[in-house]
């Protein structure tokens, strides 16, 4: 027993390492200094007129940047192009696009994402979900970090809205899982693809390594853009960088449990439930976020030094999520419950791996994928 506590201990201290280093190192952009940014700024959109103008209107109130705003209507079926359309007649700025037929072979996102940039005018990119409103400072406080470091791509996770208690034990492990397990100071030492990392929510890319890189083509397959386009650019020897982009940006990413467990699910074989991944993925967050309350339950059946060790082992598996919650406004009951949360995501990334094996495909606005491999 002393071995399985002691297994407890490390598994749970290596990410609590590795995230209260990176804290230090997970800056939020610097304020803008007096250079405009020209940037277009690009919304792939279907079915979406819940949260569209919201979107545009957000992006349309940034200060001290100089840009259009480009919508592309992914044959909506709802009220999308009308919302839009009614923004163009009133801001010169806004335009929108119809969406071209997919083509066989590609994610619907990224096609948009390649038909939005391929219609843009301006050197500075931003890829924005439409369920993401952008603060007033946001898109400038970013350029100013993609200036700051040289990256040619930069991303940030924004501020999580969470209401229902799905999103607020799984949302949240978004920063616990990127910065528990991704060193940022060797990912800003080197381009190794194998660093990769980013937020499909938001992404700014400078146009002209883009294009050098191929652009959203080059993943066109890809369910998983926040790691694909970051691996893709480093991939030809381009700089990535992540900032703290809770003060940047917010997103409600999914509205109920349904929708948090295929969203969570639609790409996680290309992530944390790749078959080469899965399964150190597992051990490493059953055997340091939920083993240390197990055994704690178990204490009867353990001597004084082993309770005393699990429990460093649960303080362990505490301090990096409570920390992660006060920095990033997460909800406090989804820290509480923090070995439940994990053990739901493991759950989903066992769920989509076993439904990639039988063959089924992951559907998302109203279509269906085969997963790309990791």
């Amino acid at each position: 027993m002393i071995v399985l506590v002691l297994v407890a201990v490390f598994l749970a201290a290596v990410p609590a390492a590795m995230l209260f280093a990176n804290l230090r190192l997970y800056r939020p952009a610097p304020m803008p200094g007096d250079d405009v940014p020209s940037i277009s700024v690009l919304i792939p959109a279907r079915n979406e007129e819940a949260s569209i103008a919201a979107a545009v209107e957000a992006a349309l109130a940034s200060r001290h940047v100089d840009l259009e705003v480009i919508v592309l209507d992914d044959h909506s079926e709802d009220r999308t192009a009308e919302l839009v359309r009614s923004l163009c007649e009133k801001d010169s700025r806004v335009r929108l696009l119809a969406a071209p037929d997919l083509p066989p072979g590609w994610c619907g996102k990224q096609h948009a994402c390649h038909v939005l940039a391929r219609a843009a005018r301006m050197p500075l990119l931003v890829f924005l979900d439409a369920d993401v409103r952008l603060g007033p400072d946001g898109l400038a406080r970013l350029a100013a970090f993609q200036a700051l470091t040289d990256a040619d791509l930069v991303s940030g996770v924004p501020f999580q809205e969470t209401k229902t208690l799905l999103e607020r034990l799984l949302i949240p492990l978004i920063h616990f899982v990127l910065l528990g397990f991704l060193p940022l100071s060797r990912m800003r030492r080197y381009t190794s693809p194998s660093y990769a990392a980013g937020c499909g929510q938001l992404f700014l890319a400078r146009r002209k390594a883009y294009e050098q890189i191929g652009g959203h083509a080059a993943i066109r397959t890809t369910l998983h853009d926040g790691i694909r386009l970051p691996r893709a650019f480093r991939a030809a020897g381009k700089k990535t960088d992540l900032c703290d982009a809770t003060d940047l940006a917010s997103c409600r990413m999914y509205r109920n449990a349904a929708e948090v467990w295929r969203g969570l699910a639609k790409n996680a074989t290309e992530g944390l439930a790749a078959p080469g991944r899965i399964v150190p993925a597992t051990v490493f967050l059953l055997g340091g976020q939920v083993l240390p309350f197990v055994l704690l339950a178990a204490s009867a059946w353990l001597s004084p030094v082993e309770i005393a060790l699990a429990a460093l082992a649960a303080l362990l598996a505490y301090a990096p999520r409570v920390q992660s919650a006060l920095r990033f406004r997460q909800s406090a009951l989804g820290a509480a419950l923090h070995p439940l949360g994990v053990l739901l995501l493991v759950s989903i990334q066992w769920y989509a791996l076993l439904r990639r094996l039988v063959g089924r495909p992951a559907t998302w606005k109203g279509r269906s994928y085969q997963a790309a491999k990791a």
